[in-house]
């Protein structure tokens, strides 16, 4: 029987996609803000696409603030940023 595959939501597309193929952005305990390569890092988790475009729109709708229920420094949308175009490339 082949193996059920975990999907996740983008948060900027809102399309349902393989968790493999989604980068996954975690807020720990201590209110830290990480991007999780491995997909295991403890604390609440959120997915984005791996195209710049997603990130913008997460950005310009709120959405990673309402999926963590905080606001985000600027300084993790940058980290994001930079990670994406270092994937794309």
């Amino acid at each position: 029987m082949a193996k059920k595959v975990p999907l996740r939501q983008c948060l900027g597309c809102r399309e349902m996609m393989p968790k493999s193929e989604l980068i996954r952005i975690v807020r720990s305990n201590d209110g830290q803000f990480a991007v999780d390569a491995t997909g295991k890092l403890n604390g609440r988790g959120a997915y984005i696409c791996k195209r710049s475009e997603c990130l913008k729109k997460a950005v310009g709708s709120k959405a990673l603030e309402k999926a963590f229920k905080v606001s985000i420094p600027a300084e993790v949308y940058e980290q994001l940023d930079k990670e994406l175009r270092d994937i794309e490339e």
